[in-house]
């Protein structure tokens, strides 16, 4: 108050935004609120004063915002020896139960567009999401309902249509060939591909050594697999109120 000339209202009012930004400590000393030096900012003093009054010097200081600049390279080692990584199939997963027996001797192929492929699952699932398709999606169905080995899964599904022709490998994948390690961002421990036709091998390849990278990373089991055009039919063919609608009649394609 002395050296301010402020009442000592104006006083503790200033010290209260002095303590509420942690530059002084608020004790009190009887009944009376007062303020005793913080030892960071008294020992840091002279350094903080001199990049108050210079503008230069504080723009090149590093901070959390402004971190320096780091040269070189870091490199990260991953040992692929302690990941738990799995591949799994239509028949371990015990949402799909009902299609266990039932034959898979055709192809999906174009009798069921991939909207009504997704909402079918979602019904299988119990999945009342809503998932709507977008550039920076991360996977077309996410879930934690999906049951497998007994126990629900946060999955992460990669869905294809007929749309695609031909075998897919990982270049149809999105526009950039980018959507299996888009898919890995998802925070799921199961990953699985989709897709009305053959899928080549190398999908699977891809996947196995992300699934790899991500239980060594997390240090978790990580499971994925495939769903292609038979076990997409077997699927279909195992619930078919589950997809009611959006059938289409027409030719049988195996290919």
């Amino acid at each position: 108050m002395a050296a301010t000339h402020l009442s000592q209202v104006r006083v503790l009012q200033e010290g209260k935004k002095l303590s509420d930004n942690r530059i002084v400590i608020a004790i009190k000393v009887g009944n009376t609120t007062a303020y005793e030096k913080d030892d960071f900012y008294h020992a840091h003093k002279r350094r903080i004063l001199s990049l108050v009054e210079s503008p230069a010097k504080l723009k090149k200081y590093p901070t959390k915002r402004n971190p320096a600049p780091v040269s070189g390279v870091i490199r990260i080692t991953l040992n692929p020896s302690r990941a738990h990584a799995r591949q799994v199939s239509l028949d371990d997963i015990d949402t799909f139960r009902r299609a266990w027996n039932t034959k898979g001797d055709l192809l999906l192929g174009d009798r069921i567009s991939e909207s009504n492929f997704k909402r079918g699952l979602q019904k299988i699932i119990g999945e009342r999401g809503q998932f709507k398709d977008w550039g920076g999606e991360v996977a077309d169905l996410f879930t934690t309902r999906l049951r497998l080995g007994g126990k629900r899964w946060a999955a992460a599904v990669a869905l294809k249509g007929p749309g695609t022709k031909g075998k897919l490998m990982p270049g149809k994948m999105g526009k950039n060939g980018d959507q299996i390690q888009r898919l890995f961002e998802a925070p799921a421990d199961l990953f699985l591909v989709q897709y009305c036709r053959q899928i080549d091998q190398s999908v699977i390849s891809q996947m196995q050594r992300l699934a790899i990278a991500r239980s060594t990373l997390y240090a978790k089991p990580v499971c994925f697999g495939v769903i292609d055009g038979q076990d997409s039919y077997r699927i279909v063919r195992s619930y078919p109120k589950a997809f009611v609608t959006g059938m289409r009649r027409g030719r049988r394609k195996t290919s």
